[in-house]
């Protein structure tokens, strides 16, 4: 294989952007988004979507390209960056990916699972049902229709059991009879990188940057996107605390520490994430010559570049 992608991931807050950016300018290539919240075209503030002075810098793709109100997951990415990857491999040899969505990235490295596509009815239907009862009730229907997911799934992400229910519901077959975690083919070789400082500094950099997010307007942004509130994007860490402030539930301190808290806590599942993957070198942000040597090694093997 003449063709690579280097994927960058590791947790939020860890310098991803800046560290992508410099890959992509070593390699003369552009940089495709891994993350699942940049993707869509509302969010500015709460997602951290790289600034204006990082786009113009290299060329970036599936950051702020869809609507919030667009029905959107992994398997639809999956199929969107290949045929990018088809686009930029006629231009490129290399080519970056960086983002802390380990399911998305994923996604393109090994491809997932097909699964088919839900009716929206049944998808409504059953968020409803949600609102309505609860999560104890769509567990209760999970463990009914579908034993084998209910024995493996987060019981407490409401958005898995749903999923697993959708599928189930949809096809009249368990969700888990589609899951054969097979690899699928790429015609192209992934050099994965992952990065990682003591968990103290990166604490404070996450609470930093939930400080310049408040400086900045994330209360505005969120006042400004509450009618679209039961998107999935918007359920998440930075939106979902806001909205119980905006609901009077809690002070406008307590959201913003809550945002701290619950960024430290996904920062922690993002770094067990990749930890899981045992084909991750880790790095420090600081260490972009031993990222770059690392990288140029493993393509100097299969091509000519660099030489």
């Amino acid at each position: 294989m003449s063709k690579f992608l280097i994927v960058l991931g590791g947790p939020t807050a860890s310098g991803k952007t800046s560290t992508a950016i410099e890959l992509a300018k070593f390699f003369n290539t552009e940089i495709i988004s891994a993350d699942s919240r940049q993707i869509y075209k509302e969010t500015t503030i709460g997602t951290a979507v790289p600034d204006p002075q990082q786009l113009a810098e290299v060329p970036h793709h599936f950051i702020q390209s869809i609507s919030l109100k667009t029905y959107y997951n992994a398997s639809i990415y999956e199929e969107n960056v290949l045929s990018t990857l088809d686009k930029l491999y006629k231009k490129y040899d290399v080519v970056v990916m960086a983002g802390g969505s380990g399911l998305y990235i994923n996604a393109v490295c090994e491809g997932i699972d097909d699964l088919p596509t839900v009716d929206p009815g049944i998808r409504q239907s059953l968020d409803t049902k949600f609102r309505k009862e609860g999560i104890e009730s769509i567990r209760n229907d999970l463990k009914l229709l579908d034993p084998d997911t209910y024995a493996k799934v987060d019981l407490k992400n409401h958005l898995r059991i749903l999923k697993a229910l959708e599928i189930t519901i949809q096809t009249g077959r368990p969700y888990s009879s589609f899951l054969t975690h097979k690899k699928k083919k790429r015609d192209f070789q992934v050099i994965r990188l992952a990065l990682n400082m003591d968990r103290e500094i990166l604490y404070e950099r996450i609470n930093s940057r939930v400080d310049l997010m408040v400086e900045t307007g994330l209360f505005k942004e969120a006042e400004e996107l509450k009618h679209l509130r039961d998107t999935n994007v918007l359920k998440t860490v930075g939106y979902k605390e806001i909205f119980a402030y905006f609901d009077g539930n809690i002070s406008k301190e307590e959201a913003i520490d809550l945002i701290k808290r619950n960024s430290r806590k996904y920062a922690r599942k993002q770094i067990t994430w990749f930890r899981k993957d045992e084909l991750y070198p880790w790095f420090h942000p600081d260490e972009i010559q031993q990222m770059t040597a690392h990288c140029e090694k493993i393509v100097n093997g299969f091509s000519p570049l660099g030489k």
